[in-house]
């Protein structure tokens, strides 16, 4: 039989964490992060990343093991996960094992895969850099259209990664970033069974509001003063930072950066929701469904 990697997914806010620690304990298996920003070290409150005692309590994998100006993608991610996931199952012997996280893209480089792009090289990276900072977003854009308007049409013209990444790869190699881009599946060598968590809205919207509260009384602020001088990296380019650069900067009072971060997370679980709703094999429960999830694992574990 395969082993079996176990994928719990969910909105930011939904409630993956807990669940996510029982999981792990039953299955006997440490945990690996798919959220693309807590890898980054320094950002434990923002990112709401696992505490101290709860990664003593399970291993945590990809938690705080990269600096802020670390170069890090979905590509790298993927091949990462699946080095150690190797060791995992053939070397150590285990059967199960559990991925758990919010962010799309670095779910999907494991289950799916990630088209063989080239990588790009460091001095067409430090030109794209300076480009966005001399001319703007807006002007990539533009430059993105001309060179790509087949991806310029389905990229998200506010995320400046992306829309860098795919001028990179177009001013590097002179072909269109799209034709790299086959959309393929790739084979794995385990099972995937994918469980999500879903709440109303109006349930996961408090539960948004109270975790935004407690960030800050946590000491949000305080942890944004003390990477300020990264802000211009892709990891800061994130909600709740950038909420509170505004505040810091004076553009916002502090109760309108609070509520500006409340919304712009809630935006982003509409656009998680959005993602995982397109992936048919997503077995859906509500967090209190512990029957549902239970019988869920019970049917596809294996040696516990």
């Amino acid at each position: 039989m395969k082993s079996k990697l176990f994928v719990l997914i969910g909105p930011t806010g939904v409630g993956k964490t807990e669940l996510s620690l029982s999981m792990a304990e039953f299955l006997n298996t440490p945990i690996f992060n798919a959220d693309s920003r807590q890898i980054f070290r320094d950002l434990p409150i923002g990112t709401a990343a696992p505490t101290a005692e709860q990664q003593q309590r399970v291993k945590h994998y990809f938690v705080g093991t990269h600096s802020l100006t670390d170069y890090y993608s979905a590509a790298q991610y993927e091949a990462d996960v699946l080095a150690v996931l190797d060791r995992h199952f053939n070397q150590e012997g285990h059967q199960n094992a559990l991925l758990t996280g919010g962010s799309m893209m670095y779910i999907d480089a494991v289950c799916k895969g990630i088209d063989d792009i080239p990588t790009v090289d460091d001095e067409t990276r430090r030109i794209l850099m300076d480009r966005y900072e001399e001319v703007g977003l807006e002007q990539l854009n533009q430059e993105l259209k001309v060179l790509d308007p087949e991806y310029y049409n389905i990229v998200d013209h506010k995320n400046p990664k992306r829309v860098i990444h795919a001028l990179e790869i177009c001013y590097m190699t002179g072909k269109p970033y799209s034709s790299f881009r086959t959309n393929q599946p790739k084979e794995r060598p385990f099972e995937i069974i994918k469980i999500g968590l879903r709440r109303d809205r109006e349930e996961l919207y408090e539960r948004i509001h109270l975790r935004v509260d407690e960030m800050i009384r946590q000491g949000l602020i305080d942890e944004v003063k003390r990477v300020a001088e990264y802000r211009h990296t892709n990891a800061l380019n994130t909600v709740g930072y950038k909420e509170i650069f505004n505040y810091l900067d004076g553009t916002w009072d502090l109760a309108t950066a609070i509520e500006k971060i409340k919304q712009n997370t809630r935006i982003y679980s509409r656009k998680q929701m959005t993602w995982f709703k397109r992936d048919t094999s997503i077995h859906w429960f509500h967090p209190d469904d512990h029957n549902g999830i239970n019988e869920v694992i019970t049917q596809h574990t294996i040696n516990i």
